[in-house]
């Protein structure tokens, strides 16, 4: 009998090694179902900012806004190794395992990745190990656009405002202004992005590094591309510039974490952006999204890329003369010449010159409506997030920071904003 038990204790130890073998280091987190940071009714484009033209995607809000030098380092990918596409563990047998053994719409992909030169084997060891999240699918579902009838001012502005432009990230955006000047100059100088924008992106999409998801990559973006019909296109192309970026900066693809809708690093860039507009900053000799300088270079290579006019406007608030209809076309989209604004009662007489654009933006604030006009450069912001709130958020903030470091007075466009503390 204990000859048996003795055999019986070492059967279950050496399964349990077999089933140990291969566990991933790095797994995402669906235990809980995050809810967007941007949502607003006249912005649900928000709730899935996964385009063609934008770096970025749905990311999650951040926790009660933790310090912007916390997470940087521990985030982003560390391996480095250029002969190959991927260090895993290798699996028994052929083809894909696990939960994408036997897709088609996978079989396609590898077949399209293996004529661009990636091994068919490394592929398939790889979404071997790739484990489908379908929270993620069913957030996305909820969370598609939607067409809602106009009903009245209810204070949306107001409240999307009030998740952005409050003392705390003024404070710690100036925190972080001032330890990454000479960075933030150089970009400026370089790109003729002003500090103040790229730090308000940072502060907006990532609260400085504070929050920049918990999910692997690989996983989210496999779920959107081959479980998600309704963008599989887009997110199919979005996951093979991922592997592209891991294959050449080097590193595991099953490693980096973002947003459960792939977007990385400060920035929250999607793959094709990096592909894009990511630039190595610091001068490592590789792209790290999750590195402070590259974070801030390819934001403001980005903005340059879109067409950033150094030295202009943003956007200025109007008066108008009279109520305007909820059916006028409004929105960063919109476009008026000065003619027509003046015809619609819009106090037009201090807008800039030579301005392609004057798109007229009209702001919930509960009572009524406040209107702006935005310029060339409010466009371009609306490039990094199709939505007129996010933009003006992020030129918002952008301000307030700027006052708070004494280069700007405080106007209209930073009515409202929390006044700047003594400085010694």
């Amino acid at each position: 009998m204990i000859h048996r038990a003795r055999f019986l204790l070492l059967l279950i130890g050496a399964l349990l090694m077999l089933t140990g073998c291969g566990t991933q280091t790095i797994k995402a987190s669906a235990a809980t179902e995050p809810s967007t940071h941007h949502t607003t009714p006249s912005a649900t484009a928000s709730l899935e900012r996964a385009s063609a033209t934008s770096p970025q995607s749905v990311v999650q809000p951040a926790s009660a806004a933790p310090a912007f030098t916390t997470d940087a380092v521990k985030r982003r990918p560390q391996a480095r190794d250029t002969g190959h596409l991927i260090k895993v563990a290798a699996s028994h047998g052929h083809g894909v395992r696990g939960d994408y053994a036997k897709n088609p719409a996978l079989g396609r992909f590898i077949a399209r990745m293996e004529a661009d030169g990636f091994s068919r084997a490394e592929l398939e060891r790889l979404f071997s190990q790739v484990e489908r999240q379908q929270w993620i699918v069913d957030y996305m579902n909820r969370s598609a656009p939607r067409v809602r009838p106009a009903s009245g001012p209810n204070g949306a502005w107001l409240r999307y405002r009030a998740k952005f432009l409050k003392e705390s990230n003024v404070a710690t955006g100036t925190e972080f202004w001032h330890q990454h000047a000479a960075t933030l100059a150089r970009a400026e100088r370089q790109y003729g992005v002003p500090a103040e924008y790229l730090v308000a992106i940072i502060g907006v999409e990532t609260r400085w590094g504070g929050y920049m998801g918990s999910h692997r990559i690989i996983d989210a973006l496999t779920t959107l591309a081959f479980d998600y019909p309704r963008r599989a296109e887009f997110f199919t192309d979005e996951l093979a510039y991922y592997l592209v970026m891991a294959r050449e900066e080097g590193f595991d693809p099953l490693q980096p974490v973002g947003s459960f809708a792939g977007a990385m690093g400060l920035g929250q860039f999607m793959p094709s952006s990096f592909h894009a507009y990511a630039v190595d900053f610091d001068g490592s000799g590789h792209r790290d999204l999750w590195n402070i300088d590259d974070a801030i270079g390819s934001i403001a290579n980005y903005f340059a890329g879109h067409g950033w006019r150094s030295g202009q406007p943003v956007a200025m608030q109007v008066q108008v003369a009279r109520a305007l209809p909820t059916s006028l076309d409004t929105g960063f989209p919109s476009n008026y010449s000065v003619a027509e604004l003046t015809t619609l009662g819009v106090s037009a007489s201090r807008l800039p010159a030579n301005q392609q654009r004057l798109s007229l933006l009209r702001l919930d604030v509960g009572q009524g409506y406040k209107y702006w006009v935005g310029f060339d450069n409010f466009y371009v912001i609306t490039r990094y997030n199709h939505s007129t709130y996010y933009a003006m958020a992020v030129h918002q903030l952008a301000q307030a920071l700027k006052a708070r470091q004494g280069h700007a007075p405080r106007t209209l466009l930073t009515d409202e904003i929390p006044p700047p503390k003594a400085r010694s």
